[in-house]
């Protein structure tokens, strides 16, 4: 187990007038899957982009812990492994290009073996030489797994994972998160049922929409 914990405290946020959520206090330990359900438009993304350190709550703490010390801020990414439908692949560079680029970006050293035995989980391995302008949607959803796994993050958050995959590919994201979650911190933002059906606890966005 990699002993990460992550704790939100009070968190809120605001869009102009509007309120997201208010008040979430929560946390997650390793070796668990847990959910953040609601409604499309609820906030569930706007909750994954808050953890992630993409945005920043109105009011309220993220806080990450790895074996038991305080995650700064700015070494975040190299803890999280995050899957959503508006991170953007480079289509102007093949499969491995698009590897080696995100990890130069990262600052580590390629890991070739493990970027094999990753685009090969995902069944991708024979195209890892076209490129990503010639894959399919669906494709190119396995293609941000094998991005959030490359450097073998304790935290994996899954924002829509299996949005634009058909039965297999849901199979082998399934797959990979109940293999994961023995050892990480697995969350999915989701309001499908199969992907909610492997969480052990969920968040609720619409109880937490009080004013109050």
């Amino acid at each position: 187990m990699t002993d990460y914990l992550l704790t939100l405290g009070e968190i809120t946020k605001i869009y102009g007038r509007r309120l997201i959520f208010n008040n979430i206090n929560y946390s997650f330990q390793s070796s668990s899957v847990y959910g953040i359900a609601g409604a499309n438009g609820s906030g569930k993304s706007t909750l994954a982009k808050i953890i992630c350190g993409i945005i920043s709550p109105t009011s309220g703490k993220v806080t990450h812990k790895s074996k038991g010390k305080e995650l700064a801020g700015d070494k975040l990414f190299n803890h999280i492994g995050f899957v959503s439908p508006y991170l953007i692949l480079y289509d102007e560079f093949t499969a491995l290009e698009n590897l080696k680029i995100i990890s130069q970006i990262r600052g580590i050293e390629f890991d070739s073996k493990r970027a094999d035995y990753l685009l090969s989980e995902f069944n991708i391995y024979d195209r890892r030489n076209d490129y990503l302008k010639a894959y399919s949607s669906g494709m190119k959803q396995r293609m941000k797994f094998v991005f959030a796994l490359l450097h073998k993050p304790q935290l994996i958050l899954l924002d829509e994972p299996t949005s634009n995959l058909d039965d297999d590919g849901k199979k082998i994201v399934y797959g990979t998160i109940e293999k994961e979650s023995k050892e990480n911190l697995i969350i999915i933002a989701s309001n499908e049922s199969g992907d909610l059906a492997l969480c052990k606890d969920k968040i609720q966005i619409e109880e937490f929409k009080n004013k109050e």
